[in-house]
């Protein structure tokens, strides 16, 4: 369809232009008379009209014409008689100019406040929608309408924003009028691409005629199609071609320098509005997310011994404090062996990595773990086991640090293994004086990291602990923790931080002692942030 053509008569609001001819010639004893483009006479007239036009046009009959025009848009003409005085004729072609002038303001005013109107009510259509989808469609509608035209579509870049020879990179999102043929037809509209790479520069292509621009491809399917008139312009959000609105009118036209800007405006807003329902939807979903993540961290924390097993002469505490919803750190503490007589089992571990994964494989070998450790009696038995599991379900990637000990509650004597793991600690406290570095030892006997090599073996270790013996169990998310200088927290410290303590308090309980190297963390790093998760085992003979 073609949009109405302009005329004079849209910017007459009385009769005063035509009166003004006809009293202008009358004082030069000549004619003037006014028309519209057509060439129908506009006359003075009374009444609720103030003007009145012709029914037909009227021939020049040798006529002086001076148009009335708006650039290369003609609105109306002025006619002089044959033989009109010069003086008469220099005074229609100002008062032409002049007239041209303040239909031309009048014009750009008019479209202004069009524009304006139009995208005030796309952005209030707009701001209710919810997705892409309707995003594009109400675009489209909008823009279809407020342009008069036949057909349209709106595409989408793939996230590379490259324009190949083929239209096989976008994503059709909203079309109308426009067959399922055209749609799917991979071929670009013009050689090379020209159109959209002209497009996603910033620049907006109009074609009057698709049928004779040299520019396009296969111009046949265009009449099969019906669409000659075209105009396009790109999406574009923060300097990054995201899509692309083309729009077709089923006769030649060629849109004026105000209705191209209206489709930049109508672009660019969708651009906005696009990106807002993206954004939402990345907010709707990481909501979900989030509740997910919260439900699987609850779930991971049920994992961890709500309540430590009681032995008369064994005082057992742990603490986990993981640096996101998930980590990948664990502890455990059990009963095995014999109902009657049973022992403490003491597990601590870390997973490579953080998040889901390592959640995931540290659920995977706790239980693993628990599990093989109802059934065997020998420590490094259990730990080939988990390791022979974990090879089969890993990658290479992906492995596990581990330590493993149990406690006879009557004898105090410790079996253990490690498995990479941070080599636990004991300090024997003595009696009569605070206890130093010196009385600190290391269990270090085991294998390497579990998950790697099925074939590997490992040993256990022993130990005799004393009465008022500490074992700390630790990950090494405590010793990583950093000031504001960059300063990693150590072993030394770490191994200070539990010396202080016991010094401080000789008796203290295992949860106290927790406390106090906690305590001792927070202030070394101050509010910086935990790059690890932090896990602490701890039992007092």
């Amino acid at each position: 369809m073609t949009a109405e053509q302009p005329s004079i008569i849209h910017f007459l609001t009385d009769g005063s232009l035509p009166r003004f001819c006809v009293h202008l010639g009358k004082l030069a004893d000549s004619t003037v008379t006014l028309h519209d483009p057509a060439g129908c006479e506009i006359l003075p007239a009374d009444g609720d009209t103030p003007f009145a036009i012709a029914s037909n046009p009227t021939p020049p009959n040798g006529d002086w014409i001076v148009d009335i025009s708006i650039d290369d848009l003609k609105l109306g003409e002025f006619r002089l008689q044959p033989g009109a005085p010069d003086d008469l004729v220099t005074s229609i072609g100002h008062l032409a100019t002049t007239v041209s002038e303040v239909c031309d303001r009048e014009y750009e005013l008019r479209h202004r406040v069009r524009e304006l109107e139009v995208l005030y009510k796309l952005s209030e259509h707009l701001s209710r929608a919810t997705d892409v989808q309707e995003v594009l469609n109400i675009a489209l509608d909008s823009a279809l309408d407020v342009l008069n035209l036949d057909a349209g579509s709106i595409v989408l870049f793939d996230d590379e924003a490259q324009v190949s020879s083929d239209e096989q990179d976008i994503e059709l999102i909203a079309s109308r009028a426009l067959s399922e043929e055209w749609l799917s037809d991979p071929m670009p509209l013009s050689a090379n691409r020209e159109f959209d790479r002209s497009a996603i520069r910033g620049e907006i292509i109009a074609v009057e005629n698709l049928l004779t621009d040299p520019r396009v491809l296969a111009p046949g399917r265009l009449a099969k199609e019906n669409i000659t008139g075209f105009v396009t312009a790109a999406l574009i959000f923060q300097n990054r071609p995201i899509g692309a609105i083309r729009l077709y009118d089923n006769e030649p036209r060629l849109l004026d320098e105000a209705e191209q800007r209206m489709v930049l405006s109508i672009a660019q807003q969708a651009a906005v509005s696009v990106e807002q329902a993206r954004l939402l939807e990345l907010q709707a979903r990481d909501r979900r997310l989030g509740r997910q993540l919260k439900l699987a961290s609850e779930i991971q924390k049920r994992m961890l011994p709500s309540e430590m097993p009681t032995f008369e002469t064994l005082d057992i505490a742990g603490r986990y404090a993981p640096s996101l919803e998930l980590g990948g750190d664990f502890y455990d503490a059990f009963k095995v062996g014999a109902p009657a007589t049973p022992n403490l089992g003491i597990v601590i571990g870390d997973v490579v990595g953080k998040g889901v994964p390592a959640a995931l494989l540290m659920a995977s070998v706790r239980s693993s773990v628990r599990a093989y450790a109802q059934d065997l009696y020998d420590i490094d038995e259990i730990v080939s086991r988990a390791n022979v599991a974990l090879c089969r379900d890993t990658l290479e990637s992906e492995f596990v640090t581990l330590w493993y000990g149990v406690i006879d509650p009557h004898s105090l004597h410790l079996t253990y293994c490690g498995a990479g793991h941070e080599p636990p600690m004991i300090l024997s406290v003595p009696s009569d004086k605070p206890p130093t570095l010196a009385n600190l030892v290391e269990l270090s006997t085991g294998g390497m990291v579990i998950g790697v090599d099925a074939s590997q073996r490992y040993q256990r270790g022993h130990f005799d602990l004393r009465k008022g013996d500490v074992l700390m169990c630790y990950t090494d998310g405590m010793t990583d923790v950093q000031n504001f200088e960059d300063e990693r927290f150590g072993k030394r410290r770490l191994q200070s931080a539990l010396v202080e303590t016991l010094a401080e308090k000789p008796d203290a309980t295992s949860e106290e002692i927790i406390e106090g190297i906690f305590w001792r963390i927070r202030q070394f790093a101050g509010l910086s942030v935990q790059p690890d998760d932090q896990t602490l085992l701890v039992v007092r003979t």
